[in-house]
């Protein structure tokens, strides 16, 4: 314990507890620090690219999750430590902003602290490495605006955009069928995109999953699809032209606010209760009749004289429908909400083409399909698959590669895959290294090293030797000048990614390289860890 004095001689405690915290200080601080941020990035490193492998998660209740994305991954391990934990900020922002890219960008910060690691033993001071690694990665942003090419598509010519979403999903466990689910992922984004803006709003896409039938059976339905049946079992089944009111209002008599009681004493005054109630229903009904509505959907449920009377008077009706769904019905439909019974008009309902109830396989499970609607701003990718983990992991794949499209419409610069871009901005920044003078030129030579890193995770997982080919294709790059030279995962026979059509969208990549980065900077700027040791 530290005793001070103060001007009157008194004693007083400066820091209480100082025996309880344990303290890292310098050299030592930055390499527990690295060697934490390296462990995480080894965990993601075997499932980067076209082979990679897929980890299997179990949560403290039981759940299992097993997938590829890196960001899934990390949010659902348990990082304790903190520089740990950055890591799993790291793969995080790089999924909220780009959506790809997320295992890539790990291993990148992962592969630029090692390399930090040789210099700090060199002696050369963590700021001056930071500094270093700024000027490298914009170096190498501006070297992926040179090599980026723009490639034209239009609502009729899909082809390019197709074949891009094609890569992200080659990573995935679903990639036996990812032509299938590319073209269905750039058929929603542009089925809800706003090409004079340049914009796509993802939560127009509804993704839903339904255990049973095959991969292969997956469909983009222009429409809503909804987990509910009709409330009655003899309700028509199907409905042409249908309009609808979509209501958030209960199907069934006011009830006060207040506490109330109701004295019966006679049995006529029971009926006359009685017949008021059905009154009361029958209005409510016949108010839904004579605006012209052919289907209710509502997101309370009605008791069953009310389902009863529904059914006599020809009104299909839907209940217990959830908000957002009942949003996105009213977004596609053109509907309006309505909250009263007394707000019911005419124009407030929504128009679809069809509505219909599928049912699937020998199970009971319907579902109810809402599609030809009046505005066909949202839509429905509908997912099947053989458990329930794997139709997660399809939502995840698919999430990716509908975040790519939407990249895509927003910027339509690519970049070519396989470790070629990596390959191309390493060779363009150990060449431009030696314009630097002082410290920064080794931290700029280690940055082009640790950008070696993904092509050659990529070549390991792949089950080639890593370091022979990486070295082939960098030559080849060099003698060729062609950045396009990747590592050929698929043993396609060529080493151009032009050929096997390897995209990725150029916003991707540059925010991979600038988050590492600055993720790696703020690591090596810590050289002091006070943590409250364990008892």
């Amino acid at each position: 314990m530290a005793l001070a004095f103060d001007e009157y001689g008194r004693p007083f405690i400066i820091i209480k507890e100082q025996g309880q915290k344990a303290r890292l200080r310098g050299l030592e601080a930055q390499k527990a620090n690295i060697s934490a941020g390296k462990a995480v990035a080894r965990i993601l490193r075997t499932s980067l690219g076209p082979k990679g492998m897929d980890k299997m998660l179990q949560s403290p209740d039981g759940d299992v999750i097993v997938t590829n994305d890196g960001a899934t991954i990390l949010e659902q391990m348990d990082v304790d430590n903190q520089i740990g934990k950055l890591m799993v900020e790291l793969s995080r922002s790089q999924d909220y902003e780009i959506g790809d890219g997320t295992t890539g960008v790990v291993v990148l910060a992962g592969a630029l602290l090692e390399q930090a690691e040789k210099l700090l033993e060199r002696g050369i001071h963590p700021i001056r490495i930071a500094e270093g690694y700024e000027m490298a990665s914009r170096l190498a942003v501006d070297h992926l605006e040179h090599i980026s090419q723009k490639f034209e598509f239009s609502v009729t010519n899909i082809e390019p955009l197709v074949q891009t979403c094609m890569t992200t999903l080659s990573s995935k466990i679903v990639n036996r069928c990812k032509r299938a689910l590319a073209e269905i992922a750039v058929k929603a984004v542009l089925a809800v995109a706003d090409l004079e803006r340049k914009d796509v709003n993802l939560e127009l896409i509804k993704v839903e999953g339904k255990v049973g039938g095959k991969l292969e059976d997956t469909e983009l339905i222009y429409g809503i699809v909804v987990d509910k049946d009709m409330s009655h079992p003899q309700m028509p089944k199907r409905i042409e032209e249908a309009k609808i009111a979509i209501l958030t209002c209960p199907f069934e008599p006011p009830k006060p606010k207040t506490k109330h009681k109701i004295d019966i004493d006679t049995v006529e005054k029971f009926q006359t209760l009685r017949q008021q109630e059905q009154k009361y229903f029958d209005d409510m009904v016949q108010k839904c009749k004579d605006v012209g509505a052919t289907l209710v959907i509502c997101q309370w449920g009605f008791d069953d004289e009310a389902n009863h009377l529904l059914m006599h008077r020809n009104l299909p009706a839907v209940r217990w429908v959830g908000g957002v769904e009942l949003e996105l019905i009213a977004i596609a439909t053109g509907g309006r909400i309505v909250p009263r019974f007394q707000d019911l008009t005419d124009e407030k309902l929504g128009k679809a083409g069809l509505v219909r109830e599928k049912s699937f396989g020998t199970t009971k499970d319907r579902m109810l399909y809402i599609e030809h609607c009046a505005n066909s701003r949202a839509v429905t990718i509908f997912i099947r698959g053989g458990n329930k983990m794997m139709i997660d992991e399809t939502k995840r794949s698919l999430h990716d590669a509908l975040c790519v499209a939407r990249n895509l419409i927003r910027s339509n610069s690519i970049v070519y895959g396989g470790g070629s871009a990596e390959l191309s901005c390493s060779i363009a920044v150990e060449a431009a290294a030696d314009k630097y003078p002082g410290v920064e030129q080794y931290a700029i030579r280690s940055f082009a090293e640790a950008l070696d890193f993904i092509p050659m995770a990529l070549a390991e997982n792949c089950g080639l030797p890593p370091i022979d080919t990486v070295t082939a294709v960098k030559s080849q790059q060099i003698k060729e000048n062609n950045p396009y030279c990747g590592i050929d995962c698929n043993d396609v026979g060529t080493n151009n990614m032009m050929e096997q059509n390897v995209f990725e969208t150029l916003i991707g990549k540059q925010q991979q390289i600038l988050l590492a980065t600055q993720v790696v900077k703020m690591i090596l700027k810590i050289d002091d860890v006070i943590t409250p040791s364990a008892y």
